[in-house]
């Protein structure tokens, strides 16, 4: 039996589910208030702003992601924590109809405050970090290639991810995710 959500979980759930698919702007505590089943002042005591949503909406999600990452093996191959993280994408993807929620946030940029916009940016500079370690494993062991600086390499293929969960979405198919994953492995 699960555990009933609170009031305010189901305000962040929602509001995260609603920027994955509208993004920042397409958004109202007017439709959190119409999908929880309380008042728009009820959310406004969770959240006096929706800046103060959107930032806990991007950090609940960047810790999410980051805990994830954490959970991946350090003794897997290279090649295998790529297979994971594809998978953590394919994830967030659902049925075609989201985007990472911080992919979504990066294109509304000039209208995020300044807090969420270096919120987005630090989830941004993580994901970049943990894959160049996984791209620089990877080349070592031979498993996956990486074209100049890891660190580059990285920036590329998360840009390459976050590009095809995009097209994904407007193709509604994951194979443009995993085509992405299939550049970076070297086929033996």
């Amino acid at each position: 039996m699960g555990t009933k959500l609170t009031v305010r979980e189901q305000v962040l759930d929602h509001a995260i589910t609603l920027m994955m698919l509208r993004g920042y702007n397409g958004f109202s505590y007017r439709d959190l208030s119409e999908l929880v089943g309380v008042k728009t002042s009820s959310i406004h005591y969770y959240f006096p702003s929706k800046d103060d949503l959107v930032l806990e909406a991007v950090n609940q999600y960047s810790g999410e992601v980051m805990r994830a990452l954490q959970a991946v093996d350090p003794a897997l191959p290279a090649s295998e924590k790529l297979a994971s993280y594809t998978r953590l994408f394919g994830k967030t993807l659902g049925d075609g109809n989201q985007i990472c929620l911080c992919g979504m946030l990066a294109a509304d940029i000039e209208t995020l405050p300044e807090a969420v916009r270096e919120a987005v940016q630090a989830f941004f500079r993580a994901n970049e970090s943990w894959l160049a370690k996984v791209l620089a494993q990877g080349v070592k062991e031979g498993t996956l290639v990486a074209r100049g600086k890891p660190e580059s390499a990285a920036r590329a293929l998360f840009a390459a991810l976050q590009g095809s969960v995009l097209t994904s979405r407007l193709f509604h198919t994951k194979a443009r995710l995993e085509e992405v994953e299939a550049m970076w492995k070297i086929v033996s």
